[in-house]
């Protein structure tokens, strides 16, 4: 486990990306060379345009050719390097295939390279896609799938200054429900446009007298709030794997924990939650928990105190911090959404299995705080573990000036709420499972691969 530890920490102080640079720079086999409207502008269209639109939270549009071409060494230079799209798990190690994945392909990322280096032609204007229609921004992103929410639950409305200190905005907005219904779906975003640039984070706690919907191993005289869900920039929404879900029971409501931070300008803004329930009487076999997995070393999730939350990290350093949490009963690991502040470099899940093995689940090399990706494991590809299995988590911190994000290196950091301060753990949504379905689980698992080779 040692010489796996100290892979992994030189692994995430390494280039992860330069193979691609290599990639970008050959020259395929082909004597023409791309153009923005036959090869580039679909590319833009499928995996940039969604942020890289007018209206949208992208600082440029890269719709038409005249808007893009400005940009075109910047655009080669995040592509070649995977900042963008900012998908920033490495896809050589732990699970490979996700729900979710928008990067891009290697093809692409060459594509772009070679159409920049070729001075960017425009190409013929009757290559051109068909302008894509995007939904209102306003609009909910599961409803593209899953047509409006069932339930819209909005906390009150805050007013940020223009300059103030950070602000913890808590209070609970009941939920109206009159018999109990199970969620499949649930998605939290700012409340309008103007939200997404004062709101640091927030968190959906479900608060309601249910016992069952504390994760195994909690002690419910501790916590009587379960997590729902966490936004922050580039989240998306949660939707359970099929039969399984979370109970709203009558009388629960939202507690909010809702962290702004000021911008410059007066700003207002609100929090939502989004709910798409399973039909009536429809009752899921399995309850799925958002558990926050620990990289801190000395925390411990049930502590009444919680007061051994501990990050040191000295002025101009390197730092890395570990825990492992033991799961009480076999479980689905449903994804992973590693969280850190400024500081924060690279995270590392592996699950270590009662016989000792170890396996790598996921690992983030090229941390980056303005985009807390969710990377969401497909069906078959998401890490069924038996009981008793230890969830290993790293975190690496840099508080050097090599960090383009770091505010101040020559300052020392500890753990806290604000941004400045420092924070480690890896967000997943588990699935308990009882021996008898894992077992089972695994069984079908297994014929799927025989059966595919």
């Amino acid at each position: 486990m040692r010489k796996l530890t100290s892979l992994l920490s030189a692994f995430a102080g390494m280039a992860l990306f330069t193979p691609f640079a290599a990639l970008a720079a050959d020259v395929s086999g082909s004597a023409v060379p791309p153009t923005f409207a036959k090869d580039v502008a679909p590319i833009l269209q499928e995996r940039c345009q969604e942020c890289h639109r007018k209206g949208s939270m992208a600082p440029m549009s890269l719709v038409t050719y005249e808007e893009t071409r400005p940009w075109a060494r910047a655009i080669k230079q995040r592509v070649v390097t995977r900042q963008m799209p900012p998908w920033h798990l490495d896809k050589t190690v732990g699970v490979k295939q996700f729900k979710n994945d928008f990067s891009l392909t290697d093809e692409q990322i060459n594509t772009i390279s070679r159409w920049v280096d070729s001075g960017a032609p425009m190409g013929d204007p009757k290559d051109m896609p068909a302008a894509k229609t995007w939904p209102a921004d306003n609009e909910w992103k599961a409803t593209q799938e899953l047509g409006p929410p069932d339930l819209i639950i909005r906390s009150t409305a805050y007013t940020m200054p223009a300059r103030h200190q950070d602000v913890w905005w808590r209070e609970t907005t009941s939920i109206p429900l009159t018999e109990a219904r199970w969620m499949r779906v649930v998605e939290v975003r700012p409340g309008a446009a103007a939200g997404r640039k004062i709101t640091h984070h927030a968190v959906a706690y479900l608060a309601q007298d249910d016992p069952k919907g504390l994760a195994p191993g909690s002690d419910p005289t501790l916590n009587s709030r379960a997590y729902l869900m966490e936004w922050a920039i580039g989240k998306g929404y949660d939707m359970y794997r099929p039969d399984s879900g979370k109970l709203l029971l009558p009388g629960s409501s939202i507690a909010w924990d809702i962290h702004y931070h000021a911008v410059g300008e007066e700003l207002k803004d609100n929090v939502e939650i989004g709910i798409w329930l399973y039909p009536k009487g429809q009752e899921p076999k399995y309850r799925t928990y958002l558990t926050a997995f620990p990289a801190l070393k000395g925390f411990q999730a049930n502590s009444p105190t919680k007061a051994e939350r501990l990050v040191d990290i000295p002025p101009n350093t390197i730092a890395q911090s570990d825990n492992y949490t033991v799961l009480k009963q076999a479980a689905l690991l449903e994804n992973f959404q590693p969280h850190m502040h400024l500081r924060g470099k690279a995270m590392s899940v592996e699950a270590i299995l009662p016989d000792g093995r170890i396996e790598q689940i996921s690992h983030v090399g090229n941390f980056n705080f303005n985009w807390m990706t969710n990377y969401i494991y497909s069906d078959d590809a998401a890490p069924l573990l038996p009981r008793g299995t230890m969830i290993h988590v790293t975190a690496w911190y840099d508080n050097t000036r090599g960090n383009p994000r770091n505010p101040d290196p020559e300052q020392w950091v500890g753990y806290g709420d604000r941004t400045v301060d420092e924070m480690g753990h890896a967000w997943m949504n588990v699935t308990y499972l009882s021996d008898e379905d894992y077992n089972s689980l695994l069984v079908k698992r297994k014929q799927k691969m025989q059966a595919s080779k």
